[in-house]
């Protein structure tokens, strides 16, 4: 309000040293000094202080901790950044539909092109002349004295289905038992040599062990193992007619008839004469006997199990016939054989002389 106690109608206060704020102020400070003790307030036209520590008292009372428990606000969460694509993922959406469906053709056709080789070779590999995989039977060490090397490829694990692993397994214990019912037939007839000097049921017992024990794994073993491993009617049938010779001559040798060459029954009760020896011997020759009957009856066992199989297969003597006669016409010797008998034919009908027509 200092504002309005000047004149403006004076003389100008430029250089008026009494005209400076600071002494109107003081000379204004003392006019109000006359006034009462009550109405005086030092800190009236003075400025508050802005780093001045504020006054405790009834209208700033000091701090006081609150009761109440702290309540901390919720912190807002901030969201990831969103999913950027690299250019290689984005880069099928930017092909067109047609170009898309050009890739996808031409993958296609590429897999399809593969799949193919892959049965070429699986058939050429069947239809190999040569077995690819190395023979493992019979199991003959690498470095033996005689030079010999297995014959066959066997492995049931891997060649046969799994649903007759089972009976092929069977079938092949089956043959060793009766190889080794052929050995003990041996022991027996030189356990005869020893008592009344029988030459004949060892002489003939080792002739039976020395063919009968390989000649029954590649006449029935080996059939019924291809048959399994290709279902093959034609292996089924051959298997069918060895098989039940087989059983019959198992019947035979186990009656054990003189001269038979077995230790059978008959030739087990002869022994029994009535000395130890001869009462040991027996009984040894009643468990040959008893082995030879329990293999009968397991020949006829398995026998009608792959009957059994074979019919619910749905193989015939015609579907055997069929396969017979492509094996014979696919096999190179035949062919070959064949052919000669052809062109030796027709050369030797080229060949023959000409007789002159008559004429009359």
């Amino acid at each position: 309000m200092s504002g309005f106690d000047d004149n403006p109608f004076g003389e100008p206060t430029v250089d008026n040293p009494f005209a400076d704020p600071s002494v109107t102020q003081v000379t204004k400070h003392a006019t109000n000094a006359t006034q009462g003790l009550e109405d005086y307030n030092p800190f009236a036209d003075q400025a508050p202080q802005r780093n001045a520590a504020p006054v405790r008292g009834a209208a700033n009372p000091p701090y006081q901790p609150s009761s109440q428990p702290a309540i901390m606000q919720p912190t807002q969460e901030v969201a990831p950044p969103a999913y950027a694509k690299t250019a290689q993922q984005t880069q099928p959406q930017q092909l067109s539909a047609a170009e898309f469906q050009a890739e996808l053709d031409r993958r296609q056709e590429e897999l399809e092109r593969k799949a193919a080789e892959l049965a070429r070779r699986e058939e050429e590999l069947r239809n190999a002349p040569y077995n690819v995989r190395r023979n493992n039977w019979p199991p003959l060490p690498e470095n033996n004295c005689c030079g010999l090397q297995p014959c066959f490829y066997q492995d049931i694990n891997v060649e046969i289905p799994v649903e007759f692993q089972p009976i092929v397994r069977n079938l092949y214990y089956l043959w060793m038992f009766h190889a080794a019912l052929m050995v003990i037939n041996v022991i027996g007839g030189l356990l005869l040599i020893l008592h009344n000097a029988d030459f004949s049921t060892f002489g003939v017992g080792v002739i039976y062990t020395l063919i009968f024990t390989p000649f029954s794994f590649i006449c029935w073993y080996r059939p019924i193992y291809k048959a399994f491993r290709s279902d093959s009617s034609f292996n089924f049938m051959v298997f069918f007619f060895i098989f039940f010779f087989q059983m019959v001559i198992t019947i035979f040798q186990a009656l054990g008839l003189p001269g038979a060459g077995t230790c059978g029954l008959a030739t087990a009760l002869k022994t029994f004469d009535g000395t130890p020896s001869g009462i040991v011997i027996g009984i040894f020759l009643l468990l040959v006997a008893a082995g030879f009957c329990c293999a009968a009856f397991i020949d006829f066992l398995l026998l009608a199990k792959v009957h059994r199989i074979y019919r619910s297969t749905g193989a015939s003597f015609a579907k055997a016939q069929q396969e017979f006669t492509s094996e014979i016409m696919r096999n190179q010797h035949v062919r070959d054989a064949a052919g000669n008998i052809v062109s030796s034919a027709v050369q030797s009908q080229f060949n023959q002389p000409r007789q002159p027509s008559s004429r009359y």
